[in-house]
């Protein structure tokens, strides 16, 4: 949960109503800017939550909810969160609540950016957040739904000190995917892995001493330092610098939960992956070199 705006056309629902004096016994944090013309119903707020930052009003209401003791450490687009989380069109609605899952539990804050949004963004907003990541979906629909400007200025903050977490999709897209990448690796592209040409969509891969979750991802031969190989010998995982950004791609799910595993058999508990996912995460967070699994 964060930081959102609700605009409110004022109705009279005949629900339960919060007046003034009521939002002070909610919690609401500060006085009003603008008191309420009339009162304003819980159920026209959307929200009942009892942390309230402030109500601001004219015909309309502007709410912006802090959520002081709510559990998630997700805001939407607060630039003082070190973490920028894509959610937009192409990606995996499982993958992004798998990925959140692992951010979650390792107590890292972090933002959310749909495609509108991260297209709205400048590359000084981008630059705020330390890290980007980008997990799996489609690359192909992330790219057509991103600008090329948005693209460009993704590129720019990477190269201008923002690192970067491609997942699957994500490290595809780094690369020159000729659909709208983000090129970080000066004209390599990356096909997937060779279990794809035998007509294989998913499947368990042995990276060095653990059992990976791997559906429709990339190898990665061309670009980086490898720390990751797939049983063919071929760079699952790699890292490097590009300009002033660190850069971590994978093309395999570790963050992958237990219920993806279902028909397949691992030898690596889904939680200890899970806990290679969060290395992964603080890796490219911090610019600190993975060792290496082979």
């Amino acid at each position: 949960m964060g930081m959102q705006g609700v605009q409110i056309t004022m109705i009279n629902t005949g629900a339960e109503v919060v007046t003034a004096a009521r939002a002070a016994k909610l919690g609401m944090r500060g006085a009003p800017l603008l008191y309420p013309s009339r009162d304003v119903t819980k159920s026209e707020l959307g929200y009942d939550c009892p942390n309230f930052m402030r109500i601001m009003q004219t015909r309309t209401v502007l709410l912006l909810v802090a959520l002081v003791g709510c559990r998630s450490s997700k805001v939407s687009l607060d630039g003082n969160a070190p973490i920028l989380l894509f959610n937009g069109t192409g990606t995996s609605r499982a993958d992004v609540d798998a990925v959140e899952a692992i951010l979650n539990k390792s107590r890292l804050a972090y933002s959310t950016a749909s495609s509108a949004q991260l297209n709205s963004l400048g590359e000084q907003q981008l630059r705020r957040y330390r890290l980007v990541i980008i997990p799996g979906g489609n690359f192909i629909d992330i790219g057509h739904n991103l600008t090329p400007g948005t693209t460009a200025k993704l590129g720019a903050a990477v190269r201008n000190g923002m690192n970067y977490l491609g997942i699957c999709a994500g490290g595809f897209l780094a690369g020159d995917t000729g659909y709208n990448g983000l090129n970080l690796t000066g004209g390599v592209r990356f096909g997937f892995y060779s279990a794809e040409n035998r007509g294989i969509r998913k499947t368990v891969v042995k990276i060095g001493e653990l059992d990976q979750y791997w559906e429709d991802g990339p190898e990665f031969t061309g670009w980086g330092k490898v720390v990751g190989e797939y049983p063919d010998g071929t760079p699952a995982i790699v890292e490097g610098s590009v300009g002033e950004g660190w850069v971590v791609l994978t093309g395999v799910h570790p963050e992958a939960p237990e219920s993806w595993r279902r028909g397949l058999v691992f030898r690596t508990a889904a939680s200890v992956d899970n806990d290679y996912a969060a290395a992964l995460i603080t890796a490219a967070l911090y610019r600190t070199p993975l060792s290496p699994r082979r």
